[in-house]
């Protein structure tokens, strides 16, 4: 009990893992903690998304083009369980995500997600919105690439914010539309969409909610380049397969620096870092491969050598 005549502090919760990784962008993965699937999780029947794998890529579809395939909490959980699917895929080197139909994806449900919390909370029931850590999910994955083929506002656009490649269609249109819903952003995006476009875009898009197509969103760096429609899969496809060519442990490694270290101001720390990194990838053995391939003039074999 505190002095007499002072009221006792209210005890907060702990925030959660979400609210942690928003506050904390330096602590989104640490390698040796990696998502497993084939001996933990069971099979899953998908109802949102498709998976197919081309050569070394997958390829994860959202599945609900009758609307836009708006996100939902079943959804994410199957995009989550695929991610791992493909994480624990050893002839998988690279993930891309697309969209089934004309858009990528149009937000979050409202009818089955903004109303249906609306009503648990007036009922007094209490229902997580976001029921998996996202970023960590996609910032530990093998690497990802967003096939943004139409419409990607919302949750559609803040998700695949964290990707490592994003290909745009030139009929792609993005949004960050919570000021419309009187929300705020979400998953990290005010983080990311810092990074990727800088601050004065940034927060342009965030205040106004404005809708921006393909090229505006090329030209201030959020998507890596702007496609034809038709040659959007082929590109995706191509790039997963050029990225997946090199060694998984040490793209996920390079993952790791590009995250902890994007806006870590303490450059010994961040050289700290990378030579821990560094001495581990000396001494593995997809280095001595890379080696012995350059030295023998021949590609290097880099999943035999894993």
């Amino acid at each position: 009990p505190g002095p007499p005549g002072r009221r006792r502090a209210r005890q907060r919760p702990l925030p959660s893992a979400a609210t942690r990784l928003q506050l904390d962008h330096t602590r989104f993965y640490t390698p040796r903690i990696a998502f497993r699937f084939a001996e933990e999780t069971p099979p899953m029947d998908y109802e949102q998304i498709t998976y197919d794998q081309h050569s070394t890529v997958a390829v994860i579809t959202l599945n609900r083009p009758d609307r836009l395939n708006a996100w939902t909490r079943r959804m994410s959980a199957e995009m989550t369980h695929a991610i791992a699917r493909a994480n624990d895929d050893p002839s998988i080197g690279a993930i891309v995500m697309t969209g089934a139909g004309r858009g990528f994806c149009a937000g979050a449900d409202v009818n089955d997600q903004f109303q249906a919390r609306l009503s648990a909370r007036d009922e007094g029931r209490e229902e997580e919105w976001l029921d998996n850590d996202w970023v960590t999910v996609v910032r530990s994955a093998k690497p990802l690439i967003a096939a943004v083929n139409g419409v990607a506002v919302g949750i559609g656009m803040t998700m695949v914010l964290p990707f490592d490649v994003i290909i745009a269609s030139e009929r792609a249109r993005f949004g960050m539309l919570f000021i419309k819903m009187a929300l705020v952003p979400e998953l990290a995006s005010t983080y990311f969409l810092v990074q990727r476009m800088g601050f004065a875009r940034a927060s342009e898009m965030c205040l106004s909610g404005r809708i921006i197509d393909a090229a505006e969103a090329e030209r201030g760096g959020l998507v890596n380049k702007t496609v034809e429609h038709d040659a959007l899969l082929a590109e995706a496809l191509a790039t997963g397969e050029l990225i997946a060519a090199n060694p998984d442990r040490h793209l996920r490694w390079i993952k790791e620096l590009l995250t902890r270290n994007g806006a870590n101001a303490d450059y010994r720390e961040v050289m700290r870092l990378e030579n821990d990194l560094l001495e581990q990838s000396i001494q593995s053995a997809e280095h001595r491969e890379a080696v012995a391939a350059f030295r023998e003039k021949r590609p290097p074999k880099f999943r035999a050598a894993t």
